[in-house]
């Protein structure tokens, strides 16, 4: 009897699956490798990006334009009266003042008016004796019924052309009659109000109220805000505003009058240690995000202790931007952040020492804005400048490093995937291929042993 045919046998189908996918497994692994490679660096950079542009805005809300580190602080005698203050910039000193009056906005009313039908025309606003705005009352008849009601005409004064919100229209209903009460936006003598209605058609029981002294009512006189230097018989400062910035760096807001033979009121102007060492301590936890950000990502791990780099231990342009930022803190001359109690630890991060920072800005206070400098895009100067044009080449959204650097993760990840796409293809045509040729084998297989098995039904022993 002939041996059997013991040739190993196919499953066509996952024996083709198997070899096309080891013939595509190893360049797979690696175009992921490469993919997740560009994800992981995407989102590092997305990261680094949020903390530069949090460390840029706070530079500039600590040292932009008009900013600065050292404050000063303005304070009243008597709070009762308002409240001031100071800006670096400030000559520190007390100064006297006698508050005579305080700015008022003009606020009036016109009494008895009632709905009319058929008025038109133009009713004109007066400010301080002189044309402030026209009402057109032809137009103001909003729902068209052919009458004038109060409130239609309080909302065209206060919609009118060339109003801006100088004046405010408010309606007060009593019974059958309205009282209109018109009031300044702004304080000043040059806000009284008054109307003109010669020019007013048809019958207006505004036109019959502002005729009447009687029905006018002065609710608040418009007047200037006046004070006077060193006592109350001193130099007299008269304008409209209550706000007063007549002593350099200094503003002054006065809320009340002082009564006559009152002492004057004393402004005393200093430095606020407290609030710089907040501003202070503000840019070094500024600062200390953005350097701990950066230190994780360039961190260099440790694979004998299974811990891992960080994105960019390997990248020599962020580590040099991380070693660039230590740098910037150390100005070529003059004072140092040192000096004024802010210390480099042994990470590159800064902590403060607030004894060293007060005892430096009694001996050298102009010294820390100098040093330290602005952040302003126009003018940028000293260590905050320095760091924001730097930074600034890294974040710009348009054509910043970190900007190119995402584009060209973005495109590598593109690539990638295209490639992977590809691969796939690859992938079933080789399962094709082997899938034709191991039906063959399994075909000829098959054949072999119905040959086999005929040669032993012809010539096999029979015995």
């Amino acid at each position: 009897m002939a041996s059997p045919i013991t040739a190993p046998t196919y499953d066509p189908r996952s024996t083709a699956a198997s070899l096309a996918r080891s013939y595509v497994l190893a360049r797979e692994q690696l175009l992921e490798f490469q993919g997740d490679q560009s994800v992981a660096t995407g989102q590092a950079l997305g990261e680094l990006n949020s903390a530069m542009l949090a460390f840029q805005t706070s530079l500039g809300a600590l040292t932009g334009l008009n900013k600065t580190l050292f404050a000063q602080t303005a304070s009243f005698s008597d709070t009762t009266l308002g409240s001031a203050t100071a800006s670096a910039s400030a000559t520190a000193g007390s100064y006297a003042f006698f508050v005579k009056q305080v700015a008022t906005a003009s606020q009036v009313s016109y009494t008895g008016l009632t709905d009319n039908a058929g008025v038109g025309g133009n009713l004109a606003i007066r400010m301080g004796g002189a044309a402030a705005f026209n009402v057109n009352l032809s137009a103001a008849d909003s729902d068209g019924n052919g009458t004038l009601s109060t409130r239609e005409l309080a909302a065209a004064i206060n919609g009118a052309a060339g109003n801006d919100a100088k004046v405010t229209a408010s309606i007060v209903t009593t019974g059958g009659t309205s009282e209109l009460v018109l009031t300044a936006k702004n304080t000043g003598a040059n806000t009284a109000i008054t109307i003109d209605t010669s020019a007013v058609t048809g019958p207006s029981s505004l036109a019959a109220a502002n005729a009447d002294p009687a029905r006018v009512r002065t609710l608040v006189a418009a007047q200037d805000a006046e004070i006077r230097v060193g006592s109350e018989t001193g130099t007299a400062i008269v304008q409209a505003s209550n706000t007063f910035t007549n002593i350099d760096g200094v503003k002054m807001t006065f809320t009340k009058a002082q009564a006559s033979g009152s002492a004057p009121l004393t402004v005393t102007v200093g430095a606020d240690l407290e609030a710089t060492t907040a501003n202070v301590q503000a840019f070094v936890d500024a600062y200390n995000k953005l350097k701990t950000t950066l230190n994780k990502l360039t961190e260099a791990g440790d694979p004998a202790k299974n811990v891992a780099g960080g994105a960019f231990a390997h990248d020599s342009g962020i580590r040099a931007l991380n070693a660039r930022l230590v740098g910037l803190l150390r100005p070529v001359s003059g004072d140092t952040l040192a000096a004024y109690g802010i210390i480099a630890t042994r990470e590159g991060t800064l902590e403060l020492r607030t004894d060293r920072l007060k005892s430096q800005l009694a001996a050298e206070p102009g010294g820390l804005d100098a040093l330290i400098g602005s952040a302003s895009s126009s003018s940028p100067t000293g260590i905050a400048g320095a760091l924001e044009k730097y930074l600034k080449s890294w974040s710009n959204g348009v054509d910043g490093q970190i900007k190119q650097r995402k584009d060209a993760a973005s495109s590598q990840q593109s690539r990638v995937e295209d490639r992977l796409v590809a691969l796939k293809k690859e992938e079933e045509a080789a399962y094709g291929r082997y899938l034709r040729q191991f039906t063959q084998l399994q075909t000829v297989q098959g054949m072999m042993n119905q040959h086999s098995s005929l040669f032993d039904s012809l010539f096999g022993n029979k015995d």
